[in-house]
């Protein structure tokens, strides 16, 4: 594989549609294409027309014609991988699009990898590294946030984060570094106490970009919640009331879930993965004591629980109600957690009023009857922290940044006990260095490993 390649790929999914996009780069993709390109109105050549125009025409091998086209061309260095890009609109016949690609690779194309097209906007300098990644991210975006956020990042969101911050670093590495070279006579060029306050602005933002990785992975793959309750308490029937459909299994019989079920939905533009879980109690069932564990497992892994209690035993069970939820606070202390009692319907307005007077902040609903499903997504976007969104913070989801980003800390955290300790430069000097290697790692500044770049590329759709 080299740049020097002219390479071309189908942009549009493949299968038959109305129209299809081709796409070719590299510096001979217009003399390539003007070969097999005729003009409808009149003879003209591609190579002396201007940038980002668009030609009607016929894609024409040996005077047959494969079919009438629209060309754009777009000229380097003003294209999306900074060299020479066409691309032909052509109609969505998959038999249309394999003759003109097959008459190109004939003719000095070559078929493009996973992503190549935006690795070349990398390596010629249109993106970085991070906003390379986060194309992948827009192109996968399935609800409202996530796109949101792809398109954040799209736009350098971490990049702007970091740049002023890794300038400011460079600068002090460069005094500490001269300090370095006149080490025999004790002289300081970087102000430490200015050094000391760059150092604590630098943890500072590191620390919340880390925090909002929790946060952001969730949004992009679905927000996990895990509902959890007693056998027969109606978690399967809540499931299929909130996606709609039947999609769980429900049954008067005990235990009849046995293992997780997960499905996703989209709430005021925000994923969320409901996971409905083994019921949870006592049991000799081999099978569904696996379940059981499994049911703890899930909700160890989500952020949001939902504790479902059964209303129809409100007379028989209201004192065990609140020892219940306690357990469950005690076992998932850092978990969100929402009790919803289901078939409210069973008992009198006296009855769901003592209920909801008797458990702090209970949600009342009929799964059955799909009464009060409505309020209960209003909760649950509710304690989803949107505002970031809405502010355009930037917001980690990436787990390669959220790697590099931890490294960069505990790099800076070194920086910062040597100066505190007032140890020798040349040390500490070494952590400055690593602390630069990582934060020029995540925009692809530093030089960065080619395996990382195929492993990067590779999970792109071939035409990206």
């Amino acid at each position: 594989m080299t740049q020097q390649d002219t390479i071309i790929a189908l942009a549009t999914p493949s299968g038959i549609g109305a129209i299809s996009i081709i796409r070719l780069s590299g510096q001979k993709s217009i003399e390539i294409v003007d070969l097999f390109f005729k003009s409808v109105k009149k003879e003209k050549s591609l190579k002396n027309q201007k940038t980002h125009t668009i030609h009607l025409g016929h894609i024409i091998d040996n005077d047959i014609i494969i079919d009438e086209v629209l060309v754009s061309i777009f000229k380097n260095p003003n294209s999306y991988t900074g060299e020479n890009v066409v691309e032909i609109s052509c109609h969505g016949s998959s038999f249309i699009q394999q003759e003109i690609i097959q008459l190109f690779l004939k003719n000095g194309c070559r078929m493009a990898n996973n992503g190549e097209f935006t690795m070349r906007a990398f390596l010629n300098g249109k993106m970085d590294l991070s906003q390379a990644e986060a194309v992948a991210d827009v192109i996968a975006a399935n609800s409202e946030a996530s796109h949101k956020m792809a398109i954040q990042q799209m736009r350098g969101g971490i990049t702007n984060e970091l740049k002023e911050l890794r300038a400011q670093l460079l600068d002090f590495a460069a005094l500490i570094e001269l300090e370095l070279d006149f080490s025999g006579e004790d002289v300081e060029f970087a102000d430490r106490t200015k050094f000391k306050e760059l150092v604590a602005k630098i943890t500072f933002v590191l620390k919340r970009l880390i925090d909002s990785f929790a946060f952001g992975n969730a949004m992009k793959n679905g927000i996990p919640v895990a509902i959890i309750g007693e056998p027969n308490v109606g978690k399967s029937t809540l499931l299929n009331a909130l996606l709609n459909e039947e999609k769980a299994i429900v049954s008067d019989i005990a235990g009849t879930t046995r293992d997780a079920i997960e499905d996703e939905i989209i709430i005021d533009g925000v994923a969320f993965r409901f996971i409905d879980t083994a019921g949870i109690r006592e049991t000799l069932d081999v099978v569904e004591n696996i379940g059981i564990k499994k049911a703890y497992e899930k909700a160890e892994n989500a952020q949001l629980i939902i504790f479902l209690i059964n209303s129809e035993k409100f007379k028989v069970k209201s004192s065990e109600f609140k020892v219940e939820i306690e357990t469950i606070k005690k076992r998932f202390p850092n978990k969100r957690l929402l009790v919803i009692a289901n078939k409210i319907d069973t008992l009198s307005n006296k009855e769901a009023t003592t209920l909801s007077s008797e458990i702090e902040n209970l949600i009342p609903l009929s799964a059955k009857n799909k009464t009060g499903i409505e309020e209960l997504k209003t909760e649950l976007t509710s304690l989803v922290n949107i505002g970031a969104l809405s502010n355009n913070e930037t917001i980690v989801t990436n787990s390669r940044h959220f790697e590099a980003l931890n490294n960069a800390l505990m790099a800076i955290t070194s920086v910062k006990q040597g100066i505190d300790l007032e140890i020798s430069t040349d040390l500490f000097s070494i952590d400055i260095r690593e602390c630069l290697r990582h934060l020029g790692n995540i925009t692809g500044e530093y030089d960065v490993d080619k395996d990382i770049l195929g492993h990067i590329f590779g999970n792109f759709c071939i035409g990206k």
